[in-house]
């Protein structure tokens, strides 16, 4: 291992030799590196030779999967070869968990937990009436079934979660997740109430554009929707800290206050993920 003696003239002076944390257990490293996160593990692998077999340790990756995740690896279709291996999976293949009706995923540099959830676990407002909501079926959704806005005037989602899903000690974003048809009339360009919180405690208020309009008659007080690398579009509704897992989240979207007739969206779920820092 090489270590920075010192500077001289501004430049590092390096010194080639053994480091002391070389003579630690291997399995002493990976403890010290497991109470750090993925992202710094994958850092500390380039640090030396000791550092890279320390980091690919099972007993480490054990301490960033989630506490369940045994129950989680039947819904792969093939075999690990180690937890880290399974981590990464967990990362970027999301899996359905109850019974379909949200999906499961780790952050891949914290190891945080992030759930989107079906549209079918919120109240949408004359959802079970097919003249105003269809549920349909796409192969780009996560879910078998996801809500499609045929023609409403009243346009109004509330929902909610408990925070036993997420991880304690995260301050969390909470997204629609959608696609819109045709510019999505009567609601695209409108401003729409959105609202986040905890139950008992006051939410965060916002305004979001599904769409939103081009030039002066856009306002800046309005959060613009952004296109996701999985081809779907997301709004930020708000954001809300889960501390200790023990309180359930409320999450509204509405638009009452025009009487025109709204149209022309499809939304996959409401996504909750740690928020990014400012």
């Amino acid at each position: 291992m090489q270590a920075t003696m010192g500077l001289s003239h501004g430049k590092g002076i390096i010194i080639t030799g053994p480091s002391p944390f070389d003579s630690l257990p291997v399995d002493c490293i990976s403890t010290i590196i497991s109470f750090t996160s993925p992202r710094d593990a994958c850092i500390a692998a380039s640090v030396s030779k000791t550092f890279e077999s320390a980091v690919k340790s099972d007993s480490l990756w054990e301490k960033f999967l989630p506490s369940e995740y045994s129950s989680l690896i039947p819904q792969y279709s093939r075999v690990f070869s180690s937890k880290k291996e399974l981590y990464f999976a967990l990362c970027v293949e999301p899996l359905l968990i109850e019974d379909g009706k949200k999906s499961f995923w780790l952050e891949k540099a914290s190891g945080k937990r992030c759930i989107m959830l079906s549209p079918k676990e919120v109240s949408i407002t004359w959802g079970s009436s097919p003249e105003y909501w269809q549920w349909i079926s796409i192969p780009e959704s996560r879910f078998e079934k996801i809500a499609e806005l045929i023609d409403v005037c009243w346009f109004e989602i509330r929902g909610g979660m408990h925070t036993r899903y997420l991880s304690p000690g995260t301050r969390y974003s909470v997204y629609i997740v959608f696609k819109t048809k045709n510019g999505c009339p009567g609601l695209g360009d409108s401003p729409v109430d959105a609202g986040v919180g905890l139950v008992g405690q006051e939410s965060s208020q916002k305004l979001i554009y599904f769409v939103g309009p081009r030039g002066r008659g856009r306002r800046r007080d309005v959060t613009r929707p952004e296109a996701r690398e999985d081809g779907w579009m997301e709004a930020e509704l708000g954001q809300f800290y889960n501390d200790s897992c023990c309180d359930d989240t409320s999450i509204s979207v509405v638009k009452t206050n025009t009487p025109n007739w709204k149209s022309g969206l499809i939304i996959q779920g409401f996504e909750f993920r740690p928020a990014k820092s400012r």
